[in-house]
């Protein structure tokens, strides 16, 4: 079973471990501690732990760009990959966006991450196939999703 939390200060060494191996706990411990004020640059923003059967597995983000339109964004385990984990946190948090009063989602998706575009599509998400490069030079697609 697939469930979302947020994180503590018992995450730290997870979290260097699995994503952060260069960072000193310190600074892991103030990133958690930002993700939990709930806002990043002045918007609304969560971090999240997915859990499966009460063990860490990866994150989850959700991130407001405007009044009604925000993001979401899985990283699982590299060994925890392919089970439906992703799918299953994107779908409990876009319950979450839901609540929140998002109505649409949109995500950018690199053109060469086959797994994440599958994901997407298979959640609802659609995209017109032109390609973008972001801030930091990757070709992405903009994936969006509206949401009840």
């Amino acid at each position: 079973m697939i469930t979302l939390r947020r994180f503590t200060g018992q995450d730290t060494e997870w979290i260097q471990r699995h994503f952060y191996p260069d960072m000193q706990e310190e600074t892991v411990l103030d990133m958690i501690r930002d993700w939990n004020t709930g806002t990043y640059n002045g918007r609304e923003f969560e971090m999240l732990a997915i859990l499966e059967d009460q063990q860490a597995v990866g994150m989850i983000s959700l991130y407001q760009h405007s009044a009604s339109v925000a993001s979401i964004g899985p990283e699982v385990m590299p060994e925890k990959r392919n089970r439906g984990i992703a799918s299953e946190a994107m779908k409990l948090m876009i319950e979450q966006a839901r609540r929140k009063g998002y109505r649409i989602l949109s995500q950018q998706v690199r053109t060469n991450n086959t797994a994440s575009r599958r994901l997407h599509e298979k959640l609802g998400f659609e995209t017109d196939d032109y390609v973008y490069r972001n801030k930091h030079g990757h070709e992405v697609l903009i994936y969006l999703r509206a949401i009840e």
